[in-house]
């Protein structure tokens, strides 16, 4: 009999990675490409969608002529698909683009939510969906669309993520997740589209672009003829819709079937924090009406999560003013080499010497505050201050920051699951422990994301009986072991942080005085 095996496509940001599981969760084989995008005046981050389908198709068939030549009896029996979230990908009735696909960067609809605020708008539809308006989401950019390029909307016959658009290319078919479809257009208690929603946000003409949800642990559609050609996988083979990247990855990464009380934090590019509600009724959604309430893929259960818009981000920005102090001497170091450095660095520093709130993005914050004027700041300085504490300030920052977003949804959980690039510094989880008072895990699955989807195809062909099973098989025997909080940095951390949150809850007023200079500065 032939071992099964599930390919995942977890198309994000910056890399388009095809990775093969097997039933019990082990790697066979990965392929990869990077994915590109492009920045344009105005905020806008653009992606050329055929492109994208041409890399996702290539590194299916990259996987599968590399399973077929090192891992012989393997029989491939499901692909799934997931995807970097929110954003605007518009197709017409031809399935052909319409203009390239906006990206969850794109800071365009960034005023738009700020009206729907002030209008009421945004609260109207937060009571439905449980998730705060961003410039990142779809109903914003459709809303920017229908007000500056009529023309596109006209032309569209269907609005998807980035995800869907990868499935619809191997299916045919047009759909969504119940997880983006409701935290986008619907309520997450019904799991439905909510014309109170579209009407609140001045949408209610777009409701015949928006797909039927599909739940993939409940269906999935064949792979068509023309996917099976370019990919080389199988024409027929049952093709299952994942949920958004990040709740892949929560679940790959072990917020379900692996403790009574788990939260998961993905700290990378940008930091998301996640909590599971078991029952629907229980959910409490952000009183800032901020962060997300995302359907999850287990019968009534519900994740809440905030997202802070930067977290590694702050690191690669002190370790690129190293680079160019480095430069000024003659020498070049690289910024990975620079990063690995800085962490044993950080170690050795004192504790609480600076204190940063790490808002580096140039797109400002999304949680647990949402304010595209956010920037970074660095207090506390005097002549002590050098770069071992100033790193430590940086790294300190992320974990102030995740306490801050899990106090949005309700609190810390009892035991935190560590995934993403940061999870790896010793240094990271002894400050993410301390900061959130809870004991640490790191989830060693490498493409936790990807495995989230495999979970999920597993699931919907009946490889394994439901997903508690499934997490048993994928997740438990791969996290490791839990490293607890210290009690002096508890102490320390627990008083810093009223410091941190009320510093910079007396900044706005500041950042935008700040913006507006720098506005006049630019000629705007």
């Amino acid at each position: 009999m032939r071992r099964p095996v599930i390919v995942a496509l977890d198309s994000g940001t910056s890399v388009v990675k095809a990775v093969a599981f097997t039933d019990h969760g082990d790697i066979l084989a990965a392929s990869s490409r990077p994915n590109a995008y492009v920045t344009l005046p105005g905020g806008g981050v653009e992606q050329d969608m055929r492109r994208s389908w041409q890399d996702a198709a290539a590194v299916l068939r990259a996987l599968a002529e590399d399973l077929a030549a090192r891992h012989a009896g393997v029989e491939i029996v499901a692909l799934g698909i997931t995807g970097q979230g929110d954003g605007t990908w518009l197709i017409d009735a031809a399935g052909e683009p319409v203009g390239d696909g906006w990206l969850w960067l794109d800071a365009r609809a960034a005023a738009i939510v700020e009206e729907l605020k002030v209008t009421g708008a945004a609260a109207a539809a937060f009571a439905h969906t449980g998730t705060g308006l961003a410039a990142c989401q779809q109903g914003p950019q459709l809303l920017w669309l229908q007000r500056h390029r009529p023309d596109l909307l006209a032309r569209a016959a269907a609005a998807l993520h980035p995800k869907d658009y990868l499935y619809f290319r191997a299916t045919g078919q047009r759909r969504t997740s119940p997880c983006e479809g409701c935290f986008s257009f619907g309520d997450f208690r019904t799991r439905t589209y909510c014309d109170e929603v579209l009407r609140a946000i001045g949408l209610a003409d777009a409701r015949r672009l928006l797909p039927p949800m599909q739940d993939g642990t409940l269906a999935a559609d064949p792979l068509s003829d023309e996917a099976a050609r370019q990919t080389g996988l199988p024409a027929g083979l049952p093709v299952v819709l994942g949920y958004v990247d990040v709740l892949c990855t929560s679940l790959g990464a072990g917020l379900y079937g692996t403790g009574p009380d788990v939260g998961v934090s993905i700290v990378g590019s940008t930091g998301m924090h996640m909590r599971l509600v078991p029952d629907v009724a229980a959910v409490a959604p952000s009183a800032a009406m901020t962060g997300y309430c995302m359907a999850f893929p287990v019968p009534g259960h519900t994740m809440q999560a905030q997202t802070n818009m930067a977290a590694t981000l702050n690191i690669d920005w002190l370790a690129d003013i190293v680079a160019d102090a480095a430069s000024l001497v003659g020498t070049a170091p690289g910024r990975e080499e620079i990063v690995r450095a800085l962490g044993p660095l950080a170690q050795a520093a004192q504790p609480g010497a600076a204190l940063f709130h790490p808002f580096i993005s140039a797109a400002g914050e999304r949680g647990p505050f949402t304010d595209a004027a956010a920037r970074a700041s660095l207090l506390g300085l005097d002549q002590s201050v050098r770069l071992p504490a100033l790193a430590r300030a940086v790294f300190e920052g992320l974990g102030l920051a995740a306490r801050d977003c899990y106090d949005a949804i309700g609190g810390a959980p009892g035991d935190i699951r560590l995934t993403g690039g940061a999870a790896r510094s010793p240094v990271i989880r002894q400050i993410l422990a301390a900061c959130l008072d809870r004991p640490v895990r790191v989830a060693s699955q490498p493409e936790a994301g990807a495995a989230g989807v495999a979970m999920m195809a597993a699931v919907c062909i009946g490889l394994h009986p439901d997903m508690a099973a499934c997490a048993q098989a994928f997740v438990a025997a791969r996290l490791e072991a839990p490293l607890d909080p210290a009690p002096q940095l508890v102490r320390l951390y627990r008083a810093l942080f009223p410091v941190y949150r009320d510093a910079y809850a007396a900044l706005p007023t500041i950042w935008r005085r700040l913006r507006e200079v720098q506005e006049m500065q630019d000629g705007r």
